[in-house]
């Protein structure tokens, strides 16, 4: 099903050697945005703040907007090169605001060289929510829509290749929270498909974070609080991945039939039967 291409065994070594220097943040509101087409700065609570950015390795700096921008939502459209990071008190990057609760809080400021627009921007087709997405400059430039900005690992690259030649539309890291012990948790799945009558979540069970017996059952608990929400979920190893990934991508269609179709990302409302992946196995020939 999937065709093995030559290049594949040095895929691995040309991921790992990707050095990740690109942050895309949230643009909370039109006042952040305000703030920075005036000033080109954007702030980031030190207690939350990607690595990246507490290592100083961040070079470039991209903006989401989530709804409340509406003709510009769920798009990714303005960015710049980092200038400068230093460490400030949220009531001295906004002196009209000291009474707020995290007036005396530390902040990253960041600052851009200058603010750039993309030509085309980059979107969310199902309407994204996100935090902070960490990737290349690379990766980022050449992103025609949301999914194509990530950058992960390479068992989840090589999965995320399986899906699109089978034109298998799947969200990736796609954020979800759930309940687990009687707390909600944020979570994120290495990809999301959605079934006209029910959604999906792939896992991608690397050797490194899910082989030891505690890894395991926090795996199982994550996957019994999603299906106790209504997600159906796969986990797929990294030698199911790596020695059969026809398989894998043949389980993933047959399970979006089973449960309804796959769902237009434009038109909710219309779906798609797989043809048993039999337009899998043409692809991969």
């Amino acid at each position: 099903m999937v065709g093995r291409n030559p290049e594949d065994d040095d895929l691995g070594l040309i991921m790992k050697k990707e050095t990740k220097d690109t942050l895309i943040a949230l643009l909370k509101d039109r006042r952040d945005l305000d703030l920075l087409l005036q000033y080109k700065w954007y702030r980031i609570p030190v207690k939350s703040a990607p690595q990246m950015v507490k290592s100083h390795t961040i070079k470039y700096l991209a903006f989401y907007q989530p709804g409340c921008f509406k003709v510009d939502a769920f798009k990714i459209r303005w960015y710049g090169a980092v200038r400068n990071i230093c460490i400030m008190k949220r009531k001295d990057l906004l002196p009209a605001e000291t009474t707020h609760p995290k007036a005396e809080e530390d902040y990253y400021r960041i600052d851009l060289e200058e603010l750039l627009q993309l030509a085309e921007p980059v979107f969310s087709r199902r309407r994204r929510r996100m935090v902070f997405i960490t990737t290349t400059f690379a990766r980022f430039q050449n992103a025609r829509e949301f999914n194509d900005v990530f950058n992960e690992s390479p068992l989840e690259e090589k999965f995320w290749e399986g899906l699109k030649l089978s034109h298998i539309d799947a969200e990736r890291q796609y954020m979800e929270q759930i309940r687990i012990e009687e707390k909600i948790q944020t979570v994120y799945l290495d990809f999301a498909v959605f079934g006209r009558e029910r959604k999906i979540g792939i896992e991608c069970d690397g050797d490194t974070y899910h082989t030891e017996k505690d890894d395991v059952k926090r795996d199982k608990r994550r996957s019994n609080a999603l299906e106790s929400q209504g997600w159906a979920v796969l986990r797929y190893t990294t030698d199911a991945i790596n020695r059969n990934l026809e398989n894998c991508i043949r389980e993933v269609a047959q399970t979006i039939n089973t449960h309804g179709g796959l769902q237009d990302t434009v038109n909710p409302s219309v779906s798609r039967y797989l043809e048993d992946g039999q337009d899998q196995l043409r692809l991969f020939d």
